[in-house]
């Protein structure tokens, strides 16, 4: 049976494009009421027009003042999604200070705890969170090692909260490689060349597609009894 959000409020942030696009996407087509909270002008617009019913919001993860003036006016939350990410290509003895090459764990672990923090007070306390890690964590790539240690920290992230926030469920998703505009920004010219690599460590011979990684976020929204856990879809990445 398929699962149903029906006139469930679900938050997607990061929802403009990418996985959380494709998560608003499936939230709506499952029922559910959706907000899509993103930086990006265009992704909103983008999502306003392709998200049956969809409201949105413009706002950054790493203010947290702006996520919970934002839930104040939302109502009762059943849902939050954070999809937001980026990743990094860089050595740790690179000439970059430390500081300026952490911006990816920044994004996804303090804004994590961000959406956390505003969110909480109006969410359903059998209502869901679902965070982004990714196959990173068990599969660090040679010189973006700030994206898997940003994964890995965002998937244990979910598991305390799943014990801290209990009986508020808390999991995450593990994507492995996605075909995402994320990648167009960071790989630009060789995305296709990097992906066709990539594909070579994929048990299903296939790159992920965002649609899947979404499928498996509407699950977890859905499983009521499921919480502290994360779900891999990641072509069997992990086992290569």
């Amino acid at each position: 049976m398929g699962a149903t959000l029906q006139d469930q409020q679900v938050i997607v942030v990061g929802g403009g494009s990418g996985i959380g696009f494709a998560t608003a996407v499936a939230a709506a087509e499952a029922g559910a009421q959706v907000v899509v909270v993103g930086r990006s002008a265009e992704g909103l617009a983008r999502a306003a027009s392709a998200v049956p019913g969809a409201r949105t919001a413009r706002a950054d993860v790493q203010d947290e003042e702006a996520l919970a003036q934002l839930a104040a006016g939302l109502g009762i939350v059943d849902h939050v999604v954070v999809t937001a990410g980026s990743t990094r290509v860089g050595a740790l003895l690179d000439r970059e200070p430390v500081p300026d090459q952490l911006g990816p764990l920044r994004v996804r672990l303090h804004g994590a705890a961000h959406v956390l923090r505003a969110f909480h007070p109006v969410m359903r306390a059998d209502g869901s969170v679902t965070l982004t890690g990714g196959v990173s964590s068990d599969r660090p790539v040679r010189g973006a090692w700030v994206s898997s240690v940003g994964t890995a920290a965002t998937e244990q992230f979910a598991r305390a909260m799943a014990l801290e926030l209990a009986p508020l469920r808390v999991n995450a998703v593990a994507p492995g490689w996605t075909d995402t505009p994320m990648w167009d920004a960071v790989l630009g010219a060789d995305k296709d060349a990097v992906l066709a690599e990539a594909v070579k460590g994929q048990l299903t011979g296939r790159i992920v597609r965002p649609e899947e990684v979404a499928a498996a976020v509407v699950w977890l929204m859905s499983a009521r009894s499921v919480t502290g856990e994360v779900v891999h879809v990641d072509g069997g990445a992990r086992l290569t």
